[in-house]
């Protein structure tokens, strides 16, 4: 596949490549800023740019592409960069149910700041202005962690937070999605002071993320117009799984399990998410996400599939598993892809598909360094149903209509149609995946 590289910030703005990651925002003194964000979210240029500015900006984005084979010998020596795999949670309660999952990350920032080996870490919570909004900030205490702690599953923009990064006196760790983290290694080898504290780097799976506008759907199917009136928002709220809940500043709530309102995600995906190769964000030192198993998933509480991959990250593991702060149980790397074979087949195979796709159309697309082919003929079918579904579903005249039916009930049917649709597509998911 022959990739079209961009060649400015602009055209990885215009062009669809942009994954908000935040790092031209943070790094250009109010030259760029975000301003829709609860519409489009995309950077824009309010000022123009020296030479030297453009010039960084555009060395730290990772939406124009980022080298994994190069990268991966680079930062861990060896091509696959990973060193174990297990299942594992937080002995803590209260982290274990605060969090996502098993709590894993929390617990390792609250650990390292315990330890002193950390003086603050780079997390990302909800705005005290605007709670229907995400932020990043430093967090300095467990309270901070916690405040942090679950998934967000709207746009974030975690590199934005770079100048009070440079501001900050003490060791950093950070915590970002996959095209974040990439963009901090960027930085990290170019030497610059952003990130010239930050010692330690995690971060969670990823799958997708989604506009704002899902959140305003989900609020309008309630029959509540202004979302100027929340309070707090969560993603996973309660014990494992969790459920998107909302609050009002009236005292009214409402909530979906979280597999139900998973029915927002064709509706009001980021399209760009769609080019993300990375599903276990692959440059972190420590990573984790749930652990999709039935053996798991029938105990409830929240279980994690934690991957280590530096030695230093290593070391935080063993160590923490030896104090008895967290449980790991050692799994091979061919569970691990059994436990998230749909995301490795929706990241790993659906992308460079989706890509060869946009090539057809004149787009550009990032450069990942490496090209995954010869997919069966049955797996591009299948990649054109789901593109196909996303384009429609995400119109203005679906969205409106999925707004008039009951949530509990677009979200059983979801479910159900996401099971049998799983079940249907297995054998072309699986195949030569291991």
């Amino acid at each position: 596949m022959c990739v079209r590289r961009v060649e400015n910030i602009r055209e990885v703005i215009r062009g669809g490549l942009c994954n908000r990651c935040g790092s031209c925002v943070g790094l250009t003194h109010g030259k760029i800023v975000f301003r829709d964000r609860e519409g489009r979210y995309l950077p824009e240029i309010v000022q123009p740019l020296s030479s030297e500015e453009h010039a960084l900006a555009f060395a730290a984005c990772s939406g124009k592409g980022f080298d994994f084979p190069n990268q991966k010998m680079k930062l861990f020596g060896n091509p696959l960069g990973a060193r174990s795999h297990a299942i594992g949670y937080s002995t803590d309660p209260e982290i274990r149910l605060t969090a996502a999952s098993g709590g894993i990350l929390s617990s390792i920032l609250i650990w390292l700041l315990e330890k002193k080996m950390i003086d603050g870490a780079v997390v990302l919570g909800m705005s005290k202005e605007k709670p229907w909004l995400t932020q990043p900030f430093i967090a300095t205490t467990r309270e901070e962690v916690l405040e942090a702690a679950q998934s967000k599953y709207i746009i974030s923009s975690v590199n934005e937070i770079l100048p009070q990064m440079e501001s900050f006196r003490g060791t950093l760790a950070y915590v970002g999605l996959p095209g974040q983290v990439q963009s901090v290694r960027l930085l990290q080898q170019m030497g610059h002071p952003s990130v010239r504290n930050v010692r330690y780097i995690f971060g969670p799976f990823y799958g997708n993320t989604l506009h704002f506008s899902s959140v305003k759907s989900f609020l309008r199917s309630f029959g509540v117009r202004d979302y100027h009136s929340i309070k707090r928002l969560y993603f996973r709220y309660g014990e494992w799984p969790g459920k998107m809940r909302v609050e009002l500043q009236d005292g009214m709530a409402f909530e979906l399990p979280k597999f139900h309102a998973n029915y927002l995600i064709p509706f009001h995906i980021l399209k760009n998410s769609l080019l993300c190769t990375d599903l276990t964000n692959e440059f972190t030192d420590i990573s984790g996400g749930d652990a999709w198993a039935p053996v798991y998933e029938e105990r409830g509480k929240g279980f994690s599939l934690v991957i280590g991959r530096s030695e230093a990250g290593e070391r935080i593991l063993e160590e923490m598993a030896g104090e008895g702060r967290i449980q790991l149980d050692p799994i091979s790397n061919e569970e691990a892809l059994e436990m998230h074979s749909h995301g490795y087949d929706l990241k790993k195979r659906g992308t460079f598909i989706r890509m060869r796709y946009r090539g057809w159309f004149g787009l550009r697309n990032p450069d990942w360094g490496y090209e995954l082919k010869g997919f069966a003929f049955g797996r591009y079918a299948m990649e054109l149903v789901i593109d196909t579904l996303f384009l429609l579903l995400g119109t203005a005249p679906a969205r409106w209509l999925i707004e008039r039916i009951p949530p509990k009930t677009v979200g059983k049917v979801f479910e159900k149609a996401r099971t049998t649709w799983k079940r249907s597509t297995h054998r072309i998911k699986r195949e030569k995946l291991y």
